[in-house]
């Protein structure tokens, strides 16, 4: 009788699990080709395909949204579940394009920016885009074909005959709940707190799974444009006792004021890296004239970009103010607004006149309001006060740009006493391909060869670095080198040098990706490509590798004193403010950076978080590091001392950038003076 009844429930289990399945098709088809499309993205991203806790999350997401549709009648449901496949796959798309692009995943704040690819399309199409991006559009052929042939079938009238819409629902989201509970029992106090803080963005993918990460994204944006009406009162606490109680070097050292009275023109070197200052093909230096400026000036040869998704307008924000770009959307699209401590505005309060020139759009990176609200005097760009008679890429080449900009220095330089510039090259913008009609520098491998007929040697030429991205790039960096190069000799033939310090600075890295170094370092010009990585002279390019190698040059020259000093020790983006301060004879209260050389160590703090020193580098997303130096010994309180640095510097310039604090703060300090 048992056995019977045994079997009974089981026939019953699998009549009723059969027909559950029958009636759900177009339901399972869009949970199963959202969760593959989850894990394509992990396994073309961040490598963790095989880990649970991000696969139960995105289940968990999808299964909550999914039940949703079940409110819909049977017939109407293909458009609620298609709507929702065009959503998620846009979302892997995009997000796959973005991590080829910055190693990071994209931000609904950065809606706001968008219309900045307008005017990088070309960069896009031709470094960004790739075959895998689009595979994530099987999806919505999937869940079409599936329509089709059930709307063939009738399907949709059947299943309205059992369906209750309502029961299923319920229990769909509870099954999502279930998987959610398990998720977030696989959770620690260190995950969820990233997870409120959103900065490290390729851990919480890694972690919590695309979808989740999305919605938390969302939900952090909102909260963004909510925060300035709450939540005011504990930041601006935790504001003001980091700087009431944060020590910073005072004492004077060998370079305090070497400058004071001097003009200082900043140079904008576009994609920059520091590498190229070394590199020469056949005997022929990449970046001749900035490597004698380095030589015979104060050359920081360890020095990093903090930029984050603002890229370029980030570099200027930071190194303007010593603070760090917002966690966020940009500051110069999305915080321009506020109040700001930066260099233009203190050598204004010096008596200098400030200005800056692009040969872009003053509209790109909102730079038309974004410099002006830096302190900048004047902006003068594009085609409003150049002419534009050579462009190359984005805009006006620099070498055009650069010839133009000297007259109007010139002309600056006898109506002011004092004057402080920013020259923002462009021409080194990626894709770099239309450089190769304006340069006959050569990136390709000349070498003797035995002739066996003749047993002559003779010079044979391998195409090395030509043809590809890095080596276009090369030649871009060797225009816009040639460009610095003529802009020197123009300003020293007008006389501006001999009172004027010029500072160059690369702003970010070139946005290339690693297998492009797998060829320069590996070449084999007998056969034309890169070596096997069994050959014992390979050289791998692992990930610290390529993030160390992103650090990009910075140069302080003056005409009347040959420094002729490498600076080794590790600096960042935000250090320059106090740095060039301490020669300048100004500073900024805010500035969350040091002078380079009043501080024992450094530690240059990067917007995902992670960290580095001289003795080591930090990945927060990897939980890991790579000590730099064989014989130093790291420890625990070490690297958790330096982490609570980068988390703190990070919430605090967000927490200025945000809320308006430096303005607020001045607003109460004059309230109560006036009372």
């Amino acid at each position: 009788m048992k056995k019977e009844s045994m079997k009974t429930t089981i026939g019953s289990i699998k009549l009723t699990s059969k027909n559950y399945f029958k009636t759900n098709i177009l339901f399972f088809t869009f949970v199963i080709s959202s969760i593959i499309n989850a894990s394509l993205l992990r396994f073309f991203t961040v490598k963790n395909y095989f880990d649970l806790p991000p696969f139960l999350a995105d289940i968990a997401i999808v299964l909550m949204i999914g039940a949703i549709g079940y409110f819909i009648k049977p017939k109407n449901q293909f458009k609620y579940y298609m709507t929702w496949s065009i959503i998620f796959t846009l979302d892997c798309l995009i997000n796959s394009i973005y991590y080829t692009n910055f190693l990071s995943f994209a931000s609904v704040s950065l809606l706001e920016t968008s219309l900045q690819v307008i005017g990088v399309s070309d960069a896009v199409v031709e470094n960004v885009m790739e075959l895998k991006d689009f595979c994530y559009i099987w999806q919505l052929f999937a869940m079409v074909y599936i329509h089709y042939k059930l709307k063939k079938r009738d399907y949709y009238t059947e299943v309205a005959k059992v369906e209750i819409g309502k029961v299923r629902a319920v229990n769909t989201f509870a099954v999502g709940l279930i998987f959610l509970g398990f998720f977030i029992s696989t959770l620690n106090s260190v995950d969820i707190s990233r997870l409120s803080k959103q900065w490290n963005r390729e851990y919480l993918v890694m972690k919590f799974g695309i979808y989740t990460y999305q919605v938390n994204d969302l939900y952090a944006t909102l909260k963004s444009q909510l925060n300035p009406l709450f939540g005011y009162d504990k930041n601006a606490k935790a504001f003001r006792e980091f700087y009431e109680t944060r020590e910073t070097p005072t004492e004077k050292n060998a370079y305090t004021d070497i400058f004071k009275g001097k003009n200082v023109l900043f140079i904008h070197a576009e994609s920059t890296q520091q590498f190229t200052l070394d590199l020469s093909f056949n005997g022929e230096p990449v970046a001749p004239n900035m490597k004698k400026l380095a030589t015979e000036g104060l050359y920081f040869s360890n020095f990093h970009a903090q930029e984050s998704v603002g890229t370029s307008s980030d570099t200027e924000f930071t190194l303007n103010t010593s603070l760090m770009p917002a966690s966020s959307g940009t500051v110069f699209v999305s915080y321009f607004d506020r109040e700001y401590v930066s260099i233009p505005k203190l050598l204004t309060n010096m008596g200098y006149y400030t200005f800056s020139m692009h040969g872009n759009n003053g509209s790109f990176w909102n730079r038309i309001n974004a410099h002006k609200s830096l302190g900048y005097n004047d902006f003068y760009y594009y085609k409003k006060d150049f002419d534009i008679d050579e462009t190359i890429g984005l805009g006006l080449s620099d070498k055009s740009f650069l010839r133009q900009a000297v007259p109007k220095i010139q002309k600056i330089n006898s109506e002011h006493q004092n004057w402080m510039g920013t020259l923002i090259l462009l021409t080194d913008h990626t894709p770099f391909s239309d450089i190769t009609g304006h340069t006959d520098y050569e990136v390709n491998y000349k070498y003797q060869k035995l002739n066996e007929e003749t047993g002559q040697y003779e010079e044979t030429v391998a195409p090395y670095m030509e043809g590809t991205k890095l080596g276009n790039y090369f030649k871009s960096v060797h225009y816009e080198d040639e460009a610095i190069g003529q802009l020197m000799l123009d300003l020293d033939t007008a006389g501006i040098l001999d009172n004027t310090v010029i500072i160059i600075y690369g702003d970010h890295d070139a946005k290339l990706k690693k297998s492009e170094y797998l060829r320069l370092y590996n070449y084999d010009p007998e056969t034309d490509s890169v070596k096997s990585s069994d050959d014992p002279t390979y050289r791998d390019i692992d990930y610290y590798d390529y993030e160390l190698n992103r650090k990009v040059p910075l140069i302080i020259w003056s005409k009347d004193k040959k420094f002729q000093t490498e600076v080794t020790k590790v600096m960042g983006m935000y250090d320059i403010l106090p740095t060039v301060g301490n020669m300048f004879g100004f500073s900024s209260p805010y500035a969350l950076g040091h002078d380079i050389f009043s501080i024992e160590e450094n530690v240059v703090v990067f917007p995902d978080g992670n960290w580095l020193t001289d003795k080591m580098y930090y990945s927060q997303s990897r939980g890991a590091g790579k000590v730099l130096n064989s014989d130093e010994t790291i420890s625990a309180d070490y690297i958790n001392h330096y982490t609570e640095i980068a988390e703190q510097d990070i919430a605090i310039s967000n927490s200025i950038i945000v809320y308006d604090l430096i303005r607020k703060t001045a607003e109460s300090e004059s309230l109560l003076k006036n009372r």
